[in-house]
């Protein structure tokens, strides 16, 4: 489809029509990489816009999403399929096994790699998905630390339990386990290796981004939204999403890791 006929459609406003077609054929902004950003809540059109925009504007897409990047977390997940691919390549998809942790940090540095080689080819990367902080960390709007992660004290860390987490956390940095999720073992564990590394979790900070950015945030209608992610969820049982996750804790997932990825893994 067209710009206008997504706008027909009801895809995009207008507005965001006009964004888009004036973003992607004007000259970049003080030189630097032009990426568009497609943001939304679950079941808003994300995926089926950017695939779109992107068979228009010779584009690819880098997806932005905190599930999707782990290996079997494909149905609960929603995971783009080859066929809605449509043939538009698609990276972070598949890139981490569950039983591995993967954070913004990690996104981060993998995304500005899969931006590249994009660019390099000459064609626009369009950022898709609905885990916010991974685009924030992208476009330099949270600061994270440039420290590698730690294999080793990651594999020990996994172990352990979240309150653990929390309590080691709390005796390396006070301050963050101040205003961290405590149920959060991914970014407990993050904060721990970072504290372990420099002594404490340096606070957020904003900076520029190195990217000429559009951002297309899709809103949903609330009335009727509700009813929407129910018949998904229903639909993803009907296709065996119950059989997924029996199959990611026989390969030795606990619950408490699926628990962190989300409703349909709980």
């Amino acid at each position: 489809m067209s710009v206008s006929e997504l706008e027909k459609a009801g895809q995009v406003s207008p507005l965001q029509a006009d964004l888009i077609t004036t973003f992607c054929y004007s000259p970049p902004v003080e030189n630097k990489p032009k990426i568009l950003v497609i943001v939304g809540p679950t079941a808003s059109g994300k995926t089926s816009l950017s695939i779109e925009l992107a068979k228009q504007f010779n584009g690819e897409v880098v997806s932005a999403d905190s599930r999707q990047v782990y290996r079997g977390l494909d149905i609960g997940s929603a995971k783009v399929t080859k066929e809605e691919m449509d043939g538009v390549p698609h990276h972070l998809i598949d890139v981490a096994y569950p039983k591995n942790t993967y954070n913004a940090s990690d996104f981060k540095s993998d995304a500005e790699v899969a931006i590249s080689d994009i660019l390099s080819r000459g064609k626009l990367p369009i950022i898709c998905g609905g885990t916010f902080f991974y685009i924030d960390a992208l476009l330099n709007k949270v600061s994270l630390p440039e420290v590698k992660p730690d294999e080793i004290l990651r594999a020990k860390l996994e172990e352990k339990s979240a309150d653990e987490l929390f309590t080691i956390l709390e005796k390396l940095d006070p301050v963050r386990a101040g205003n961290i999720e405590k149920d959060n073992k991914r970014r407990l564990v993050r904060a721990i290796e970072i504290a372990t590394t420099l002594g404490t979790v340096p606070p957020p900070q904003t900076v520029d981004s190195p990217y000429d950015v559009l951002t297309v945030g899709l809103e949903v209608d609330m009335q009727t939204h509700g009813d929407i992610l129910k018949a998904r969820i229903l639909e993803r049982l009907e296709i065996g999403m119950v059989e997924e996750v029996e199959g990611l804790v026989e390969a030795g997932g606990t619950h408490e890791k699926l628990d962190n990825f989300g409703l349909e893994y709980r």
